[in-house]
């Protein structure tokens, strides 16, 4: 016996479950379309009840343009041909009211595969095509905004780097067409050396990595000129955290960057003219001393040469103090061309104390006879690291604005002490005097490059800006009080070293070189070679001279040598050419090279080819320096 579908449970079954989906809109049609059935979701998304939809056609729900294009009878026959229907599209509900609507029609077949009607599935999706539109539509102003920017290259990168969009402006700083650069690698904007290093790898690997990668280097545009670019690479993730690609923004920042070197190079020839006028009030007062030193040096020179017999202990005496004035003179030298000398910082560990010390008299000469200068020095101070010749010069500044406020003379302090604080431990030195004082609305400003308060024309404005460079590149600060009428107190922290305060090699009295070395010795000064060559035969050398470098490769192609010791500063063809050219043709011949110069004023120290005496040299240093470099080749 066959049970009819109202007594078959399982039919119940899904009636039951159909009418409870409030969802979607679940009904059935007969072959041409009418309502046959109706569920609560149908009558929550289309307005109708049962009884005043059963038994309609279901083009009702379609809009008047539809209807009129024939699209309701078009669905069926495309679910009856093809086994199925889907579209999205406008609905009207009961109230006129429309919604967009994802339809599935499907037929329903009886078992002899004969069409009875259909099975339509229709679903509410306003909320996601309003969704879709807005994202859509975002994505169009983003597009319309990115290719709208001209001064700035935004494109994209997939994982690997390669270009996967361009915008405008990366047409007119890269000058490429978008369809020449998509899919090429990024990497083709750098230089040849960049790629050499493997920076452009480099700098996806820091974005993923650290979240963002900034950098301003050189970038190579499709004509092959360069320009100075400020580029930034973010990494982005979809919804679910997975990489996929890098977004690129770069900027032509070659006009900055220009105006920054020219800005650098004026403020460095401004500080050097300030370098220069110091350099000449310093002179000055260390003329004085000079005077003092050449009068002892050329009375105890006469005195000797008229007294030939003078017992030797006396004799001795006397060129004694010949030779430590010798050395004071050098020593004055040495500061002035250390002073006036242009060169990167080349940080040494020291004594601020005894850096003080050893100069405070070269300071008082500077500051004339109606200042005084007091020093108050730890004697325990921590070392510091770094550059001298910045410490003086800053000090020197420090002094010399100091004197400038004290016209009618006054007393200056320099005071050394040591400081610990919570972001770690630093020497303090303040330099103090009892001037006129800067007013409170001019001492916020007075580190500013250019700013001065001194009359027109009487300060270049660089002095505090030098000193504070000078303690911002050491690792430190300087800082600045001052009241009017009480004096003004500038204080350089300085951050302490771990490291050990460099001492002086020790000289041997006894040294000594193997004897019969042959030297070619380099001089153009007549004086200094004839002296040069007397020490050089004390320390058992023979010796050929030559007054510059074009006759010196003259001398060795007639002369086997094993040593050249040349003077660097000569007309012509320096010391350090000459040397370079010795080098090319017998990399097997020692150089020692000389000047009264610091040897930082021609070579970097960490890119110095050749060991550079300084002088004055005396037979003891030039035998150190000989021995030293002849164990270096061994």
């Amino acid at each position: 016996m066959v049970q009819s579908p109202l007594e078959d449970p399982v039919a119940n079954r899904f009636e039951i479950l159909v009418q409870s989906v409030i969802d979607y809109a679940i009904y059935m049609l007969d072959r041409e379309g009418r309502i046959v059935t109706w569920n609560a979701g149908a009558e929550r998304l289309k307005g109708y009840a049962a009884e005043e939809i059963v038994g309609e056609h279901y083009s009702r729900f379609f809009t008047p343009e539809d209807r009129a294009a024939g699209l309701p009878a078009k669905a069926l026959a495309k679910a009856a041909d093809e086994g199925r229907s889907e579209v999205e599209g406008w609905r009207v509900r009961k109230d006129g009211s429309r919604f967009w609507a994802h339809a599935v029609l499907d037929p329903i077949r009886a078992e002899d595969g004969t069409l009875v009607g259909f099975a339509k599935i229709t679903r509410d999706i306003t909320e996601r095509r309003q969704l879709e539109q807005a994202r859509l539509a975002s994505e169009l102003q983003f597009r319309m905004l990115v290719q709208g920017v001209h001064d700035y290259a935004i494109y994209m990168l997939d994982p690997s780097g390669r270009i996967t969009s361009w915008n405008a402006g990366a047409r007119a700083i890269k000058g490429y067409e978008e369809q020449e650069v998509l899919g090429e690698h990024f990497s083709l904007f750098h230089t040849e050396e960049d790629r050499a290093r493997g920076t452009p790898a480099m700098a996806l690997e820091t974005a993923l990595r650290e979240g963002k990668f900034e950098a301003e280097a050189r970038r190579v545009r499709k004509d092959g000129s360069l320009f100075w670019a400020h580029v930034v690479i973010d990494p982005i993730y979809d919804e679910v955290g997975t990489h996929i690609g890098f977004a690129k923004i770069t900027r032509d920042v070659t006009e900055r960057k220009l105006a920054q070197d020219e800005l650098r190079d004026t403020q460095a020839a401004l500080l050097q003219s300030q370098k220069l006028q110091a350099l000449g009030e310093l002179a000055g007062g260390i003329a004085h001393d000079f005077n003092n030193l050449m009068t002892v040096i050329r009375g105890s020179t006469d005195f000797l040469l008229q007294q030939p017999d003078l017992p030797a202990e006396k004799r001795n005496r006397y060129l004694h103090v010949m030779l430590e004035t010798a050395e004071r003179a050098a020593s004055l030298t040495s500061q002035l061309l250390a002073f006036a000398r242009r060169q990167p910082l080349e940080p040494e560990v020291l004594d601020l104390s005894v850096r003080l010390d050893a100069v405070a008299e070269m300071l008082q000469r500077t500051l004339g006879g109606n200042v005084a200068l007091e020093l108050d020095l730890a004697p325990a101070l921590w070392p510091v690291e770094i550059d001298p010749t910045g410490l003086e010069t800053a000090l020197l500044n420090a002094v010399l604005n100091a004197r400038d406020a004290m016209p009618n003379g006054g007393q200056i302090r320099l005071v050394t002490s040591n400081l610990s604080r919570p972001e770690g431990d630093m020497v303090c030195l303040a330099i103090s005097d009892t001037g006129e004082g800067i007013a409170p609305e001019k001492l916020e400003r007075v580190f500013e490059p250019f700013f001065t308060t001194k009359p027109a024309g009487k300060g270049t404005g660089l002095g505090l800006s030098q000193i504070h460079g000078f303690a911002v590149q050491s690792g430190g600060s300087a800082t600045i009080e001052s009241e009017l009428g009480h004096g003004t107190t500038v204080r350089i922290l300085l951050p302490r070293t771990d490291k050990p305060a460099q001492k002086g090699a020790e000289l041997d009295p006894q040294v000594s070189i193997s004897a019969g070395l042959n030297v070619l010795l380099v001089e153009d000064s007549d004086h200094v070679r004839y002296f040069a060559r007397q020490l050089l035969e004390d320390l058992g050398c023979e010796v050929v001279e030559a007054a510059s470098g074009e006759e010196a490769l003259e001398r060795l192609r007639d002369n086997s040598v094993d040593l050249i010791f040349s003077d660097i500063v000569m007309p012509g063809m320096n010391g350090l050419e000459f040397a370079k050219r010795v080098r090319e043709q017998n990399d097997r011949v020692a150089v020692l090279l000389a000047s009264g110069y610091s040897s930082k004023q021609f070579i970097p120290a960490d890119q110095r080819e050749f060991p550079i005496l300084r002088k004055p040299y005396k037979l003891q240093t030039l035998a150190v320096a000989i021995r030293t470099l002849l164990a270096q080749g061994d």
